[in-house]
């Protein structure tokens, strides 16, 4: 079986407030995924799943969106990647508690970082599905403004790392 980390987006429900991680894995463990673990209250998931990451991403958003109203949004990745994309890291030699990284489900257009404003000195690269962000004054004080990134689902860098620690260890159980 495969090993999978599932990126929810929001998990607001409206009228209700965010969805528990209890629930999240409940769902996840419903549709038929094994072993799965939650890491924070963002949206994480980490399982294990015969299907391939696309079709894993739409039976979660399909599931999730029947309880919450709306498909949410899932990217997912393997470990794997989680690992390709710590190691391709851009802003490798900055404050890593300052550096996100959002994910989007499918290939990034070559325009992805047109109408970026960064009026606190953020920097933004994009990458093939993922777009690493480093904010100077950190993510909590930023003016940072880019379209595209609505559409994904970001992360720090100490949750893709923690998260690659969890799949990889999952992996080791098999």
């Amino acid at each position: 079986m495969r090993v999978h980390v599932a990126l929810v987006c929001a998990l607001e429900i409206p009228g209700e407030g965010k969805l528990s991680m209890r629930e999240l894995r409940m769902i996840g463990s419903d549709i038929g995924l094994r072993d799965v673990a939650s890491y924070i209250q963002s949206g994480n998931l980490v399982f294990r799943d015969e299907s391939d990451s696309a079709e894993v991403a739409a039976m979660l958003d399909i599931a999730l969106g029947i309880r919450m109203g709306r498909a949410p949004g899932v990217m997912v990745r393997s470990p794997a990647e989680l690992r390709a994309v710590i190691a391709d890291n851009p802003f490798a030699g900055m404050d890593q508690s300052r550096v996100s990284v959002s994910f989007f489900s499918r290939r990034l257009p070559a325009d992805a970082l047109n109408g970026i404003m960064a009026p606190g000195g953020e920097e933004a690269i994009a990458a093939e599905r993922e777009i690493y962000v480093h904010y100077p004054l950190g993510s909590d004080r930023h003016r940072f403004s880019l379209p595209i990134l609505e559409r994904g689902t970001p992360r720090s860098i100490e949750t893709i790392i923690r998260l690659a620690d969890l799949g990889r260890k999952l992996e080791a159980k098999s």
